[in-house]
């Protein structure tokens, strides 16, 4: 009966929407209720027979239960809680100095209203391939707004094509976690992955920012209230467009910058420790928030209150989708714990569905189940390593391209996701949606961005393998 696996994680996420949509019950307390439910159905399904018992060091008690909600609430705001917040910071900063609307205004002068959002686009795939994922968004999202602001049209329809071309490098591309660790998994060769990445990207990115929005009907949404400046700044009194751009660009320099320089330090050399020190997500970010202050803030001639103003408006806007993404760690965590994740990676094993689709399919359950894109990916990556790889020789099946099986899990890894996911809460709360018009927009942006790479995997494998 270990199908009763995916009946709880069904009737956990239905609850949690049934409270926040019907009954409007806060988004927090309605996850970790649902990740308590599942937890209580997994323990006394066990314990009546229902499910088989796990080894007894993992077997879910009333006190495990409780402490794999702790834990998964606070490794995820361990991971993320100062990226988040001081990222927030950034973004209010450059509001309400002016250089958002600075770097919107000068893009808008030079490249014409037409050609903007092909200018985001390419923000968007530098940041996802530069950048972690939040960091990458929190930094774009005042640049959408104030871009779309300067454009006159939607901040949605600017919103959807540049977070689907971040997603998607940052999914696809080294030197990003995920796909380091499925390059590494499948032995596939990085130089080719990065050239079928590119093939897959293009088309994956032009229909979901271009053609995806056309079919979504309405996407005038009111500007997100953190995104709008206090007061107007007058164009003599903004940073420059260089300094504006500069200052929300040094995580991606710093973390580039410590990447490269990663490929001739020797790993256990004190240089080596401190550049990977400095290039650390949360360092990088620091670092980008002290100049913000200081080019945003006091060379603009701010005092440190309006600076700290400032800073306390933004904690306070934000701190709730930090909550709400703790709570959806919990969630994923009791998943994880209960082994309801790797149960529905199995169910494709011993499957005769083309290796690709089978890669594609399995990584898609798992993210829907845990919300976690590098875990998904890695845990597909394992059952299908046994499924395509020869024991004997430990190489990949013949005709099985490892580069082709690597971009299909990938486009997996990235797709439709929901309540379990920080970066479905991220965009709910920085864009002020709710959670209808998230499932919606993210939603339908990130499903797109996944099937469409797959059928480009599918189309590629035609040819090459």
């Amino acid at each position: 009966m270990e199908w009763l696996h995916i009946v709880f994680v069904v009737l956990g996420i239905g609850i949690m929407l049934l409270l926040n949509m019907r009954f409007k019950i806060n988004a927090m307390l309605a996850l970790l209720l649902g990740a308590l439910l599942i937890g209580l159905m997994e323990m006394l399904s066990v314990s009546a027979g229902w499910l088989p018992a796990p080894p007894p060091e993992s077997a879910l008690t009333p006190a495990s239960l409780l402490k794999t909600i702790q834990t998964g609430f606070g490794s995820t705001l361990g991971s993320l809680a100062i990226i988040v917040v001081f990222g927030a910071v950034i973004g209010k900063l450059m509001v309400d100095s002016g250089a958002a609307n600075q770097i919107a205004e000068t893009m808008i002068e030079r490249l014409g209203v037409r050609n903007v959002k092909i200018a985001m686009v390419l923000a968007g795939t530098v940041f996802g391939l530069a950048m972690f994922y939040e960091v990458a968004f929190i930094i774009m999202a005042p640049l959408i707004v104030a871009v779309a602001h300067e454009a006159k049209v939607p901040f949605m329809k600017i919103a959807i094509p540049a977070i689907a071309a971040t997603t998607t490098a940052h999914s696809l591309f080294v030197p990003q976690a995920g796909p380091v660790a499925l390059a590494s998994a499948y032995g596939a060769d990085v130089g080719m992955a990065y050239v079928w990445g590119i093939v897959v990207a293009v088309p994956t990115v032009a229909f979901t920012g271009w053609v995806l929005p056309r079919l979504l009907g309405n996407l005038d949404y009111a500007t997100p209230s953190i995104m709008r400046p206090d007061e107007e700044v007058a164009k003599e009194d903004r940073p420059s467009f260089g300094i504006s751009l500069l200052v929300p660009l040094i995580p991606a320099i710093v973390m580039i910058a410590a990447t490269v320089a990663n490929l001739w330090l020797d790993k256990k050399s004190t240089a080596y420790a401190w550049v990977n020190f400095v290039g650390s997500p949360i360092v990088a970010i620091s670092l980008a928030l002290l100049a913000a202050m200081f080019f945003f803030g006091t060379r603009r001639g701010r005092d440190m209150d309006w600076i700290m103003d400032v800073f306390g408006l933004a904690v306070k806007a934000i701190a709730m989708v930090v909550l709400i993404i703790g709570a959806g760690g919990a969630l994923k965590q009791i998943i994880i714990d209960t082994g309801i994740g790797t149960y529905i990676g199995s169910l494709m094993t011993g499957s005769s569905v083309n290796p690709y689709l089978m890669a594609w399919l399995i990584t898609v359950l798992i993210r829907l189940a845990t919300g976690q894109g590098v875990v998904s990916a890695m845990t597909a990556a394992g059952i299908i390593g046994s499924a395509v790889m020869d024991p004997a020789t430990g190489h990949m099946m013949a005709g099985v391209s490892p580069e082709l099986l690597m971009l299909a899990t990938a486009a997996g890894s990235n797709t439709l996701t929901h309540i379990n996911d920080a970066s479905f809460w991220l965009f709910k709360g920085y864009f002020d949606l709710s959670v209808k018009d998230t499932l919606k927009t993210w939603g339908l942006l990130e499903l797109s961005n996944s099937v469409v790479g797959l059928v480009v995997v599918l189309l590629l494998s035609l040819f090459v393998g």
